[in-house]
């Protein structure tokens, strides 16, 4: 699971990464507002972490933003401003929760966990004609089945859900095959050529696009 959290107090952002981490999470940050949102509409995260009062764009700002163009992704205010007329404002710029400075870990913790409990994903997934069912791992072309190998098919299931969005590839290698950026990401290419002939894509440019230099995006025609 990967976090982002857009805060531009180097010692609030040390002590939450490192507590996250500890807890198994990926996290990543950005110091004002304009970073963050780049950073939450061109990467993958499972969950956005805001304060209010940012450099550039505030958190607010930010959060309307993102929402414009992602509906799905939890994101949490976390902020000293502690008027109920705030937390209102909060929640109807599109924030899902709204916790107030100083916090106590563990409750952050908890309510971060609640809403990647109640984002979870759908299990069927479409591309197109490819329909992926993740609880039966059955992959179907319209009627027909396509057998995939279970790393096939893992890489199948990520490249769906982030849809639209480039994967780049240490973050595949990662999430895939559990490895770091400085893996040898070849392995990708091998397992990105098989997907395509079993699939039945004839032209790079049918459902899953290469990004050249940076990795994979699959994207309805």
């Amino acid at each position: 699971m990967r976090i982002l959290i857009v805060e531009d107090e180097a010692g609030i952002v040390s002590f939450l990464k490192q507590g996250l981490e500890e807890e198994g999470f990926v996290v990543e940050s950005a110091s004002d507002g304009q970073t963050g949102l780049q950073l939450a509409l061109t990467e993958h995260y499972d969950l956005l972490l805001l304060d209010w009062m940012l450099p550039k764009l505030s958190g607010i700002e930010l959060c309307r933003s993102f929402r414009e163009q992602e509906s799905h992704t939890p994101v949490i205010f976390l902020t000293a401003k502690d008027t109920v007329q705030d937390t209102i404002t909060g929640l109807k710029s599109g924030a899902n929760d709204y916790i107030k400075k100083p916090f106590h870990f563990e409750e952050l913790l908890e309510r971060i966990r609640v809403q990647l409990r109640s984002s979870e994903t759908p299990h069927v997934l479409t591309l197109g004609p490819i329909t992926v069912n993740t609880e039966t791992h059955e992959v179907q072309i319209g009627i027909t089945p396509v057998s995939l190998t279970h790393k096939e098919f893992q890489l199948l299931e990520y490249l769906l859900r982030h849809k639209g969005k480039v994967c780049k590839r240490h973050h595949i290698l990662d999430s895939v095959w559990g490895m770091d950026g400085n893996a040898d990401s070849g392995v990708i290419d091998v397992y990105i050529n098989a997907l395509r002939k079993k699939l039945n894509l004839q032209r790079e440019e049918d459902y899953i696009q290469t990004i050249r230099g940076v990795g994979y995006i699959a994207r309805e025609k």
